[in-house]
Formats: C-alpha cells, structure tokens, sequence
C-alpha cells in the first residue's frame, strides 16, 4: 500500500507534466457534497486525513491541510509522519489558501479540477491567486491515473420514498421549482435530487441519496443517472412523473448553478415530514432510552468500550420500526476523546470506558420517515469539579437558545449568541456552529439556516428543522456536548413588528442531572428543564416496559 508521502510524489509527477506549480484537492465531488461516495474521497487518498471537512494543496516542494476546529486534534494526528502541514482554519495568523500560495508561488499556474468547486469559490479563489499573477487552470482529475484501484462509481438501485412519509407529488414539487426558476435550472446536489423526485439511494454512507443530476426546463424534466440503478418500477413511476432518463455522463453541466430555490423548499417540512419526525423522534427516544439505562451498569460491570458502546446503540435503533440505518457514524468519545469534537472510534483508537469521567455520544438513525440527530454527555461515575462546572454552563448554552422567542426575519446567527454567553463568562468557548438544519429521511446536515457565529442571512421560518449543540472541549482531559433537534413554530403575534417564532424541541431524551451544579443555572433554566423532562416522560413512558418506565420516572425528576 501507497504511502501518503508516496502518494505526493505521484501526484506532484503529474503536475509536472500539466506544467503546473500546485495542486488543490477540496472535499467535495461534482455534486458539492459535504459527505461523498468513496470515488470522490480523493482527499482522504492523498492526505491520509479522514475528517469530513478539509483541502489538500500540494506544491512541488511543499504540502498542506486546511480544515477547522472539529478536526484539529484528528488531523495533527493522522498527518504526523507526513509532509503535511496542518492549517488551522479560523485561527489568527491562518493564511487563506489563496493568500499561502501567493506567498511562495509567483507567476504560476495553480491546478484544479473545476467539477469538484462552485462557481463562487472558484472566482474566490482565482481573486486571490491574482496578487500574487497566479493563474487557475482547470486541468482535470489527476486521480484516474494516479490512484490505484480507485473505486468505482456507485451502482446502488434508487427507491421510491412513498408519499405517505414525503406528502407532496414529484409532480407538484417540479411545478413549484417551475415557478421559482422558469428559465429552467441543473440540479446537481444529490439530496436535492432526492427530495424533489421523492426518491432515495444508497450511493453515499449515512445518506439515502444517488449519484444524478436532474435537469428541469419550461415543458420538460430529465434525470441523468446511469439507467442501471433505476428498478422497473422507480422507471415506471419516473415515467408517471413525466421524468426522462438520459446517461449520467452526459448531463450538461454548464447549466449548474451555486444556489437553487430547491434548497429552501426542502428545508421547510410540510405536515407530513413534521409528523414524521414526531413519530421517528420518538421511536429514537425509545432506543436512547434503552441505551442510557443500560450503559452505566454496563460501564460498571467492566469490559466496555467505545466501541461497544456504540453498536450496543445502533442495536437499540435497529428494534425500532422504519429504522433504516445511522444518520452518521456515531461519536462515542470517553474522557480526552470526547474533546476531539468529531472523535470517530476505530479498531486503532478504540479504548476502555471505566465508571467515572465523562462519555459523550453524539448519533442518529435513518428512518423512513424521519432523520434524528442527537447528543447526550453521560457522567459514569465520580467528576471533577471541572467537568460538572463545563456540564452545566453548556447546559445553560443549550436551554438558553432552546426556549428562545424572537420576531420573523431572525437569522440563526442572530440567536447564537445565547448558546456562548454563560460560558463566556467563565472565559470560555467553541468554534464550530451551535446548529444545523436536518434533513427528512435525508442528509442530517442541511442548509442554509445555521446558528453560527458567523453572519448566515437566511431567517428562521415555521417548518425548519434545526439542531442546539453547544460544546465546550478540554484537550487531553474531556468534552461536553448537549444536542436536540428542534422545529421552529409560531409562538405569538407580536404587538410590534408582525409575528413571534419559538422552537419545538422534536428530540425526546433526558439529560442525566448528576453532574448539574444547580446553583449555576437560573430559575427559569431549571423551570425548562423540568417541563421538557416532564414532556419527555408524558412521551415515551407510555411506550415503555415498566422496568424502563421506573428508570426514565427518575432520570427526569424535577431539580
């Protein structure tokens, strides 16, 4: 097997017969996916970094990785013994990647392959080349000649996903695009695909989606797949639906475009999809259940480990009707692993969980009708007065955003604050976003509504669904991370400037109230959470044998 050194070499062989100076792998495929089939993982190929998020530049003398805070201490470790680099993306003194090749490469040619990039950040990036007389060159995939048994393209059947879990027509939902684009448009992001033709796949891990492209005219709609996916009867209904079918290959990709009005119709759920979630929410709060009254014990017991834990969990999720597998792989970090913000356990990294310390969990499960997405941190036993201080302010973060109220026209940028200032406070943050939108029986992370610190233009609107997640993370000692995904809803009719939305907390689960320190949290926070915990009980007891009945009655007694 190629060495990731090894593998530089090949590729900087490459750029010298393009005549070019560098190189940029980015992580996304021609559909700008955040998670990608293993054809287009040619980043992970050339770096040896697993992350979901991050760009590989090689130059003939030097290599680099660009990714943020969740992957930091990941990426340290898995580029050690490399030629990498690592850069630390939203860290002072971080050069952009455009501003470190400026700096060492003047008057040369920069590399890409241009169907992996939207158009925005290839004028970004060709801006900032500019200064230093750089110039981007489309030059095609270096990786079908240099990645040795590359794999193929996905030939996984797509499925029709039934219009008692989607609750609007293929039909309809092309109409509605029809009116917001009547010029016609190229659908390229595979999730979008999915949504408008009510139809899912299994070409990518963790996301019922497959590799098209759906082009819609004025009077005509086509899906560019290869035809070998397509069952008789997903031909059948694509025909009903007045869709064409015509070779993957030969989707015309100039029409692509950056933004569609596709992705703010997919993230406004319709009655249908929010019942879904209700229902599957539910059935997830069952499997969680199960798992928190199970893994104290079984911590206590010895010979658990994160690793165990975790199919232990996806055991519990698999019980539940529609399951149809995990929305991500899940993050089971005990102790200093939990502080790696996306700690993924493997075979390698895989430890034993002992009775004290915090486990943070952080996971999801497909279902037919609806994706979950949740985070709980479990103290297994005795705490530091640390983790029971980073517990608390992190719950404060996450009740505080969660119960919040605010008038139409809110961005999520907006209300992030809310989840840093109790932290803030003891001097304390987090970089990565407070929260995502989540897709129905789709990609668990969707766009564009976020909260972030960052300034994201897009309001909150009835229908979205959204995530609460603040963290605070200590390297090398622990992590704390609490996460619900929540629906925003009406609340009121202001008495000034038009309506008032709140948030519908969709996920049922307690959070264990040990490591509370009670004198941190206000009345009005502890008043939250005893209603939700009263809600979560009312939920699910009813649902429960009457062993974990007794054990959720006491896990969300009043504090």
């Amino acid at each position: 097997m190629q060495t990731v050194n090894a593998r530089v070499a090949a590729l900087r062989q490459w750029m010298a017969g393009k005549g070019i100076a560098a190189f940029i792998t980015p992580s996304t495929d021609p559909h700008q996916g955040e998670y990608v089939p293993n054809h287009w993982k040619a980043r992970e190929w050339i770096s040896g970094f697993t992350g979901s998020a991050g760009t590989a530049v090689v130059t003939t003398t030097h290599a680099a990785l660009w990714t943020d805070n969740r992957y930091f201490l990941q990426a340290a470790e898995q580029l050690a013994g490399t030629e990498y680099t690592l850069m630390k993306i939203g860290i002072e003194g971080t050069p952009s990647i455009g501003q470190w090749l400026s700096s060492s490469l003047v008057g040369t040619a920069v590399g890409i392959d241009a169907k992996c990039w939207s158009l925005a950040a290839i004028d970004e990036l060709r801006k900032e080349l500019s200064v230093g007389g750089i110039e981007l060159q489309d030059v095609g995939d270096p990786y079908t000649e240099i990645w040795p048994d590359r794999p193929t393209l996905p030939r996984n059947a797509v499925e029709i996903q039934p219009l008692e879990y989607a609750g609007e027509s293929a039909t309809s939902k092309i109409a509605r695009i029809r009116e917001a684009a009547p010029e016609g448009l190229l659908i390229s992001a595979l999730d979008e695909v999915a949504w408008t033709l009510n139809l899912r796949g299994s070409d990518v891990d963790y996301n019922p989606v497959f590799v098209s492209y759906l082009h819609i005219a004025p009077t005509t709609a086509t899906l560019y797949i290869n035809a070998e996916k397509l069952p008789p009867a997903v031909q059948s209904y694509l025909a009903g639906e007045g869709i064409a079918i015509a070779p993957y290959e030969e989707a015309p990709l100039h029409l692509r475009r950056d933004e569609t009005p596709v992705r703010l119709m997919k993230c406004m759920k319709n009655e249908t999809e929010i019942q879904g979630y209700r229902s599957c929410m539910l059935r997830d709060g069952i499997a969680m259940v199960q798992w928190m009254k199970w893994v104290i014990p079984a911590v206590q017991a010895g010979g658990q480990t994160e690793l165990s834990l975790a199919k232990k969990l996806e055991s519990f999720r698999a019980e539940q009707p529609l399951f149809r597998g995990l929305s991500f792989e899940s993050i089971m970090g005990y102790g200093p692993h939990a502080a790696i913000v996306h700690y993924e356990p493997t075979p390698e990294t895989d430890i034993p969980v002992e009775p004290h310390g915090l486990l943070l969990i952080d996971s999801g499960g497909q279902y037919q009708d609806g994706t979950t997405d949740i985070t709980r941190t479990i103290p297994l036993g005795p705490l530091t007065d640390t983790e029971r201080q980073d517990y608390t302010l992190v719950l404060r973060g996450f009740i505080d955003i969660g119960r919040a109220v605010f008038p139409r026209g809110t961005y999520g940028s907006q209300l992030d604050v809310l989840a840093r200032s109790a932290m803030w406070q003891y001097g304390t943050n987090y970089l990565h976003g407070t929260g995502h939108g989540v897709g129905s029986f789709l990609n668990v992370h969707e766009g564009p509504h976020q909260f972030r610190m960052n300034y994201m233009p897009t309001p909150l609107l009835p229908g979205m669904t959204i995530t609460d997640e603040p963290g605070i993370y200590i390297a090398h000692s622990h992590g704390v991370r609490h996460e619900n995904t929540m629906l925003v809803i009406p609340h009121s009719e202001g008495r000034t400037f038009g309506p008032y939305y709140t948030f519908e907390h969709l996920t049922l689960c307690p959070i264990l109230t040990s490591a509370i320190v009670r004198e941190m949290l206000t009345q009005e926070e502890a008043d939250w959470l005893n209603q939700y915990h009263q809600t979560v009980y009312d939920r699910l007891s009813p649902h429960l044998d009457a062993e974990h009945r007794q054990w959720l009655h006491d896990a969300t007694q009043p504090i």
